[in-house]
């Protein structure tokens, strides 16, 4: 029995880490990625701007890519709390 399609060669998500970056930034960051992405493949954003809790969903549903999560990570010692966001590259 073979293995499903998918997991023959799975992608590994892309880490963009845009804490500290303030707005257009994290898009922008997200935006270069994305363009250099396959289809389907997962970019994990991390972010501390809150303006991006608005600007990536928004980005996601101009550009037809899908917002598999948006979460506040929890603060881990003395980093302060950040907004994470998987977003799935479309067509």
């Amino acid at each position: 029995m073979s293995p499903a399609p998918d997991l023959v060669n799975p992608v590994e998500p892309v880490e963009v880490d845009a804490r500290g970056l303030r707005c257009p930034l994290p898009v922008i960051r997200l935006a270069e990625v994305a363009r250099q992405a396959p289809d389907g493949a997962e970019i994990v954003v991390l972010a501390t701007d809150p303006a991006a809790w608005y600007d990536i969903p928004a980005w996601c549903r101009m550009r037809g890519h899908v917002l598999r999560e948006s979460a506040e990570a929890p603060a881990e010692g003395d980093d302060p709390a950040y907004l994470r966001f998987v977003v799935q590259v479309g067509p």
